[in-house]
């Protein structure tokens, strides 16, 4: 059986300058690994809340699917408020990426995340 693929949310100009580089290295939007220490990465069932509370009203925002035996730094599971989540302790090499998908805006103001990634529709 295959390991649950991991996400991360990025903005559309930062992961392509990764892609460019060899390396991945912003932890959220606006933070870097530096500053955080470590690079936010979610579950499906996390995304859709993920992205309503930290990339509202971006038009800019990719889902980034990573493939868990692809990520060479250590990817430790560790609580943030009643839930845990991955998170990468390193560089993100971009040939972990299975798929990059842009994120379109709802009328809300909220990313759209597609359907199928561990989550019930309409549980932003």
């Amino acid at each position: 059986m295959e390991p649950e693929p991991l996400y991360h949310l990025a903005l559309a100009a930062d992961w392509d300058a990764a892609v460019a580089a060899g390396s991945y290295t912003m932890s959220t939007v606006g933070r870097t690994l530096e500053e955080e220490g470590f690079i936010h990465l979610s579950r499906g069932r996390q995304i859709a809340a993920t992205a309503a509370r930290f990339y509202r009203n971006r038009r800019d925002v990719v889902l980034v699917t990573l493939d868990p035996a692809r990520l060479a730094p250590e990817v430790r599971e560790e609580p943030v408020g009643d839930d845990t989540f991955p998170h990468l302790y390193g560089p993100l090499d971009p040939a972990a990426a299975v798929a990059v998908t842009p994120l379109p805006l709802g009328a809300d103001g909220v990313v759209v995340v597609p359907p199928g990634l561990g989550f019930e529709a309409g549980s932003r």
